[in-house]
């Protein structure tokens, strides 16, 4: 079975061992990079404290607008969908 990355788009060989936490998603290892350097420019700019449940559900939402399976309005997306594969570009109505 292929595996597609949330991000990028591109596949996801079947040898690639992906942490627990991306392959939620799932997201390359490439990516998932990424999102471990952008996450901590978020809880900066945000001052967001890991202690409180609040700042880390919150971070967890920013997690899944980064890897592309959330609208930043919060809204689930179906990346099954090929029509929600583009998540940097608007969706039409929105």
């Amino acid at each position: 079975m292929t595996r597609t990355c949330t991000k990028c788009k591109n596949a996801i060989p079947d040898t690639e061992q992906l942490g627990p936490v991306a392959e939620k998603y799932p997201t390359c290892n490439k990516c998932w990079a990424e999102w471990k350097e952008y996450q901590i420019m978020v809880m900066n700019e945000m001052k967001l404290d890991m202690s409180m449940a609040d700042h880390r559900k919150l971070l967890k939402k920013h997690e899944k607008i980064f890897v592309g399976v959330m609208s930043p309005e919060g809204e689930v997306i179906d990346y099954t969908n090929e029509d929600n594969r583009k998540p940097d570009e608007p969706q039409p109505g929105a």
